[in-house]
Formats: structure tokens, sequence, C-alpha cells
């Protein structure tokens, strides 16, 4: 791609800048959540429903609250309110009746953990079980029990359309030309319907808070939540509570969130026991396995697609039904269904298109954001009747990719805004040749690959500070949370460049909402591009205001004045202050300066409704090898193509790539969760939840593309999500390659794909 001459004036942006957070945590000394140290603390456990489904006859705490050392006992007519971001659906903790098992019913707080979770026992609990549904197709039958009887009387975004009296709590349609003229002008169309499985994020620090309310009511929350900000609007809507009766602080380091840590998770049960302390604070931990039946999980997906085609393989026309089942609670389910289908037909240019999104409700967990936030499941649809086009045609699949895969200038297929910054082609053509797509290959062994697009959250809000101190040093001050992706690095990295200060003289501060500013969250791989902006920004007003400080004492032009290196220098000139000079001669008794920066995208819309101010686009491709004996699968290597529109720092991108390669084979290999028959969880722990290690991780080869964007930081887009999304559909279409047998159903455990090879020997069919 073409390097700009912004790209070539960079000094610290586009660097292999080390993360500034890395010794701290090979050192064992950045600090988490359970690190945080707090005088008189209590401990709170939840009691939780052992049913899927049913209604709460009877709740007696009498026998708990008895027990020495318990200080509270608290039930959902404690705190009688309810939150979510979608559909505000979800009580704090259950009243009247329970909708999964591991659902939230009373809570604990006692003077030690051993104390707490004795007492939890002696809450007694009547129960009248109610019919469960646990499949999202059985769910929007006619006659299905209906998970919430109130859907109509529930209050919702703007973009969410309820279903009332049925378990649909939300449908989308984006719609572009004639989807039935296009099949009627198609030579040929296909039709199939695809599965994909839930799973859970597998975040290694656990789910947690500390919350403490005052005497005024101000209620403090501790917690690694990913958006802050948004923690508290939720809060201050679900509870009927101004803003600055709230405060969010974030610890400095977070042990991995994916989408998972964010909305109410833990604060519920936690702000209720602490409005019954008498202002000590209580902190709740969760189990592992309470991690995994009662945080979030993976949307469970159907989708079934039919799509129109030339016979030289140009696509008309796509038709795709996508029905997400986000469990009890609406949570972000509407939004997640609304970015799987707005890459519903995938990055191509589809003249005629018409996709149909359904959020359903089941009895099953909550599921929500997770990284990707919905393009898995659609991916998984649409790319792998791609590939099964393409067989068909006898089409190779890597050209059938590129003859219809959107470029500068394409129009968006479901949206219809015009795009720009698209690396998409560069992306396949490189993954391609990375992976020596056309090299033959021994038998049972082969290659596959997938390519994707993704919207982030749009329009949404950035804003930043960033002060420079008497001896020329800076702080950027955001309430972007580290979540351990790199922000800070990237943060510094993008301030250093704009104030000309040394990267080792910048550091990034952690969110606290009470001091730093508005940010919309860290999700939607939107924090380099939104925050980037928002502290470069700042970082130019401080710029500006040291400059006009430096004319003066200079006797100089601002236009001749540049700043680096920690220097303010007069171009052509000898003459040169320090920053710290500057600010001491003007200010002897010592002052500092603070520069304001913000970012909001001019768009037109409200969020999740707006056309995308930036697109990610990436290809993978996968070279494995089936054991037609076992059904085990080998994966030797991955190619992973992306589009960052600039890479601030190389080696975090290829970080990123990584980390998702990895995921991404988790859920195309090896992770599902499992219920019975009523709905309980079978494996919620890392003993029979498998995921992924270290001896299971391929060579992978990170390959950043840079398609500048014009209103990025430096040109730079994101990167996060993207990188999880295709390497599923990579895998079961090298499968299909390798063996003959078309999985339709994900993950490709060797108990699945065995038995799809002994069905195909048997019956000449994996179908």
């Amino acid at each position: 791609m073409t390097v700009t001459l912004e790209n070539e004036r960079c000094t610290t942006v586009g660097k292999r800048v080390p993360r500034i957070d890395a010794l701290e945590k090979v050192t064992g000394q950045a600090m988490y959540l359970d690190d945080l140290k707090f005088s008189d603390v209590l401990y709170g456990r939840i009691l939780r429903s052992p049913h899927a489904h049913a209604k709460i006859k009877k709740i007696d705490t009498s026998k708990a609250i008895q027990v020495p050392g318990v200080i509270a006992v608290v039930t959902g007519r404690d705190a009688p309110f309810r939150g979510g971001e979608a559909i505000r659906d979800q009580p704090f903790l259950a009243i009247d009746k329970v909708r999964h098992v591991g659902e939230a019913v009373a809570a604990v707080a006692a003077e030690t953990k051993d104390i707490a979770a004795r007492a939890i026992k002696l809450i007694e609990v009547e129960y009248e079980p109610l019919p469960a549904v646990l499949d999202v197709m059985d769910a929007i039958k006619p006659n299905a029990p209906l998970v919430h009887e109130e859907l109509h009387t529930y209050s919702h975004m703007a973009i969410v359309t309820v279903v009332p009296h049925t378990n649909i709590c939300a449908k989308f349609e984006f719609k572009q030309g004639d989807v039935e003229k296009g099949f009627r002008e198609s030579d040929f169309i296909f039709e199939d319907t695809f599965r994909f499985p839930t799973g859970h994020h597998c975040q290694i620090e656990p789910f947690g808070a500390v919350v403490q309310v005052s005497v005024t009511g101000k209620i403090t929350i501790w917690v690694a939540n990913d958006a802050p900000h948004r923690l508290r609007k939720d809060l201050s809507d679900a509870m009927g509570i101004p803003f600055d009766k709230l405060r969010i602080i974030s610890p400095p380091y977070m042990g991995g969130g994916f989408g998972g840590k964010g909305g109410l998770k833990v604060e519920p049960a936690c702000i209720a026991l602490a409005m019954n302390t008498g202002g000590r604070p209580v902190k709740i931990i969760l189990d592992r396995q309470e991690v995994f039946m009662a945080s979030l999980t993976k949307h469970a997906a159907v989708g079934i697609v039919k799509t129109g085609v030339k016979k030289d393989g140009t696509i008309l026309a796509t038709h795709a039904k996508l029905y997400y089942d986000t469990g009890a609670y609406a949570e972000k389910g509407p939004t997640v269904t609304v970015h799987g289908c707005e890459s519903g037909v995938g990055p191509y240019k589809v003249p005629n298109t018409l996709v149909e999104g359904y959020t359903v409700y089941t009895n099953h967990p909550i599921a929500g954001a997770l990284r990707g936030y919905g393009l898995p499941q659609s991916s998984w649809a649409h790319e792998s009747m791609i590939d099964m086009i393409a067989d068909k045609l006898g089409i190779d699949q890597v050209e059938m990719r590129l003859k219809n895969a959107v470029e500068e200038g394409s129009i968006n297929p479901t949206r219809g805004d015009v795009l720009t910054s698209v690396g998409l082609k560069e992306c396949i053509q490189r993954a391609a040749d990375a992976i020596e797509w056309s090299k033959p290959r021994p038998p049972n062994r082969a290659v596959g690959i997938a390519c994707e697009y993704k919207a982030t959250k749009t329009p949404s809000g950035s804003s930043a500070f960033v002060k420079i101190e008497q001896d020329g040093g800076a702080s950027v001050i955001s309430s972007a949370v580290e979540v351990g992706q790199g922000v800070k690095t990237i943060l510094a990295q993008i301030a250093s460049e704009e104030l000309g200060i040394p990267l080792e003289r910048i550091i990034v501060t952690s969110a606290d909402t009470d001091y730093t500013p508005w940010d919309a969250s860290c999700t939607a791989s939107r924090t380099t591009f939104h925050m980037g902006n928002a502290v470069r920004n700042a970082a130019k007003d401080a710029k500006a205001q040291i400059i006009a400080i430096a004319a003066s004492s200079l006797n100089a032009n601002p236009d001749d004045l540049e700043l680096s290196n920690g220097e303010v220098r007069m171009k052509g000139s000898d003459k040169k202050m320090t920053v710290s000079e500057v600010i001491r001669g003007k200010w002897r008794a010592g002052l500092t300066i603070l520069g304001r920066g913000t970012y909001y995208p001019e768009i037109e819309g409200t969020m999740f409704s707006a056309r995308s101010v930036f697109y990610m686009y990436g290809a993978q491709a996968v070279d494995l090898e089936v054991d037609p004996q076992t059904g085990k699968i080998k994966v030797h290597k991955v190619a992973a193509a992306h589009d960052v529109g600039r890479a601030i720092n190389p080696t975090a991108v290829e970080g990123q790539i990584e980390g998702g390669v990895v995921m991404g084979l988790g859920t195309g290999i090896f992770e599902e969760i499992l219920y019975d028959a009523k709905g309980k969880m079978m494996n919620p722990n890392f003993r029979d939840y498998r995921t992924p290690t270290t001896v299971d991780a391929p060579k992978i080869d990170s390959i950043i593309v840079e398609a500048f964007h014009d209103e990025g930081p430096f040109g730079a887009k994101g990167i996060g999500e993207m990188t999880l999304v295709s390497t599923p559909t990579a895998v079961g279409n090298a499968i299909y390659k390798a063996t003959g047998v078309r999985l339709k159903e994900l993950p490709a455990t060797p108990e699945r794909l065995l038995k799809h090879i002994k069905q195909k020997q048997n019956h000449g069919t994996s179908q």
C-alpha cells in the first residue's frame, strides 16, 4: 500500500515499542481487582438457582441471618431494580421466578468467606418448576414456553423491535436491491443451514467487584469492567439515581475480557449487599464454576443462507436468516445480532440482499458480547456457503472470493454506504500466498480460507485529557480500560508522537468516572480509533499551549516553532527551550498544562443504526491434517492477513492476531458448552471444557495490511475482534478439502468428525 508523508514523518507511531506494562506483569507487580486491599471488608456469596425455569414461591433467610459473623442477607425484594443494556429485563436478584440455572436468587455478606459460604446454604427457597425451552429453534415456535411474559412492557434501545408474547426479544432486517429478482436472474441457487455452538470467554481472572456505600448514599464500585462510564449509566438508569451518586474505579489491569466483562454481572448483588452493611465495603469474587454459569456465554446460533450466482461465480443475491440464542436475558444480544446481520452476506459485492436477524430468549445462561460480536456465527454460515458454491461450480475458492470481494468505493451489501480504506483483496491474496495455496499436499491434508469484514460501534464518542507537568513529563488521562490488549502502550505512542515528548516520559492513567472523562467502551475494536483520536486531539491542544508560551519567551511566531524530543525549537535556528523551561519560565512557582480532546464521528443515525465510521477487513488460511482413523485434527499453520489501516505498534498487532487465531481454533475444534436435558451446564470448568493450549497452537504467520484511513489517528483502524472471526470457517473449509466431509455444525471435535467420515464411507455422503 502507498505510505503517506504523514506516516513517513512518524518517529514513535509504527515502531515496535515494548509494552509499557510489561515489567509490572512479568514481575508480578501488576495490580488486579483481587490484589486491592480494603479495610473492614466483608465477603459476599450468592445463592443461585438449581432450575432452568421456575417460580419462586418462598424465600426464608431467617437461619442465614442468625449465623454469627453474617452482616447482611438480601433477596430481590431488597433491591427491586432491573437493568440491561439493550432491554431492561434483568433483576438485580431474581424476583418471582428464575430463568436459568445459576441465576442469582439471594446473597450474603459476612466477616469471612467461610462464614458467608456456610450461611448461604441455610437459605431455603421453595420453587415451582416450569417447562424450559432449551433450543433456539424450539423457542420461536408459537406454543413455546415464554421466558419473559412481560417482554412487551420492558424499556429498550431505540433500534430494538420486540415481538410481544413470544421469545423473540429483538428482530432486525437489512435489505438492499431486490433479492427475489436476483434469484430469478441467477443460474444456480444454493441453500443450507448451519449451526454454531455456545462457548465461553475463559478469562483467566474471575469476575468480581467491591462495593461501598457512603453515609451520603454515594455508591463506589471497584470493578474490572470494560466500560466504566457505560456501567455508571446502566446503574443510574436501573436504580433511578443521578451519575454523581455512582463512582466506578477500574483496577490498573484486567485479567482478560474479550467482551464478557461489560454490563451488569457481579455488581448488582454486591450493591444490594453494600446498601445494607452500614458503610462497610463488600467484596465478591466468583469461583470458576460461577464464572461459567453466571457471567456470560457466547451466543449459539442457527444460520440459514440462500445464495444465487451466475455460472461464472458472480454472486447476484443472498438471503440470510440468523437466529441468536441470547439465553435468559437480552444483555447485549440485540446489538450482537445487529452486527452479525450487518455482515450476514459476507464482504462481497452482492447487489441484492436480505438479512433477517432474531435475538431469541431461551432458558440457557445469559449470552453476550464475545470477541467478534456476532460475526463468527454469521461468517460460519456464509463463508461455508461460498466454499460450497465454488466447489459445485469448479472455481478455486480464493478466486471465488477475489472475484466478489468488496474494494475501495464498493457499496456495503447490507447498509448501502460507500466503503473506503478497504484492504480486503490484499488480505485474501497475501493469506493465500503465505499458506502456499496451490502447493500439492498429501492425502488427508489440505488448506482452507475464509474472509470477513466488521463494523465498529457507530456513532460513539471518547474524551481524553493530556496533562504536561512542570518537569516536562506528560500524563494521558482517559477512561480506556487496559483489558490486556495493550491500550496503554498504544495511547502513549500516539501522545508521544503528537506531543514530541519521549515515550518514556508519558504515563497513562486508569479509569475513574469521578476524574477521567467519558469513553463509550473498550469494545467493538474502537479504542485505537476513537480514543486514539481523542488523545491525539488533547495532545494537539496541550502542544499548542506550550508553543504559544514558548513563542512569547523566544519572541517568535508560533508557526515558526516545533516541539520534538521534549524541546521547543525555532525552525532554522539554534534557539530552543525544554518543555520544562517553557513552563517554569512562565510559572516559576509551578503549574501544569491541560490539553483537552474529544472524538465523535459526524455520522447521522443512532448508535448501532448508523453506518460504521470504519470497517476492519481480514482473511485467514489454514493448513491442517485429519487422521481418518480417529478424526483428530492437526493444524500445521495459519496465515492471517488483516487490514489495520496503520499499525501504531506492529508487535501489538501481531499479538492481537496470534491471540485471536488461537481463540478461533478453540471455537472451530475444541470448545462447546454442554447442557443436560434440564438446562444444567455439564462442563463448567477448565477440566471438562477444553481450550487450546500451547501444544495445540500452530505456526502463525501474522500479516499486516495497511489501507490508510483518512480519519484514523495516523491512519489507524481497529483489529482485535476481527482476528477471531474467520478462523473457525477456514478450519471447516480445510476439513472438507482434506476429507470430503462438509461440517455444518461446530466444533469439529474428533467424535463429530469421525462420525461424518464413517457416514461418508458407508453411504457416500457426509450430510
